[in-house]
């Protein structure tokens, strides 16, 4: 709680004055934001790998990584000025278990790459699995964080995903019990169509202010 308390902090402090969040944002970090990403800590297995893919202001990566300290988070971000951010917060909180990447996911490939890969409001699921599943290892799955036309939104979706290798589809609820409205995600798994160059184990671009 303490961290999570100072990351709400940064996040009304210098999280709006660099653009990352909006200043209406700020009387519902708690809610809107903080829980709605700490409820999706139980779609995560112990001690996995996560890249959390347009982090933006850490959310979730930044929120996944003081939930769970066991698990190795990596945010993949194209923007100097976000990335820049990103180092400082996680540097500012002493999170030891993130690293920050600067790039689009698709530039990423072979250097970067887990088998969970996460993502919040940045595309819908067609695009964003065409992003992420170069990052996704063997097998691995895309948890995407969506709002309530989910099921609606895979529906229709589906066909270009099983298109890219889709054979398991799984809309989650999360936080029911610490939310009025339950956080929802589309889990996604893909069969491995990865050539063999793009596997590997992450390689930071960005950790600490590097």
């Amino acid at each position: 709680m303490p961290l999570a308390l100072r990351f709400a902090e940064v996040l009304a402090d210098t999280g709006v004055s660099h653009g990352l969040i909006g200043p209406r944002e700020v009387p519902r970090l708690w809610d809107r934001h903080l829980l709605n990403c700490a409820v999706i800590e139980d779609a995560f297995p112990q001690t996995v790998r996560v890249v959390d893919v347009g982090s933006g202001a850490g959310l979730p990566g930044v929120v996944l990584a003081i939930a769970r300290p066991d698990l190795d988070l990596h945010l993949v971000e194209p923007m100097l000025r976000r990335t820049q951010w990103l180092t400082h917060a996680v540097d500012e909180l002493g999170l030891d278990n993130v690293a920050v990447h600067r790039g689009r996911a698709e530039e990423l490939a072979g250097t970067v790459s887990a088998p969970f890969v996460t993502a919040r409001a940045v595309a819908r699921l067609d695009k964003l699995a065409r992003w992420c599943l170069p990052l996704l290892e063997p097998g691995g799955t895309l948890v995407a964080m969506k709002g309530r036309s989910a099921a609606e939104e895979l529906g229709e979706d589906r066909r270009a995903l099983e298109r890219l290798g889709l054979v398991e589809a799984v809309v989650s609820e999360h936080g029911a019990d610490l939310l009025d409205e339950p956080v929802l995600t589309v889990d996604l798994r893909f069969e491995d169509r990865q050539p063999a160059g793009r596997r590997g184990r992450a390689k930071p671009k960005t950790r600490r202010g590097d």
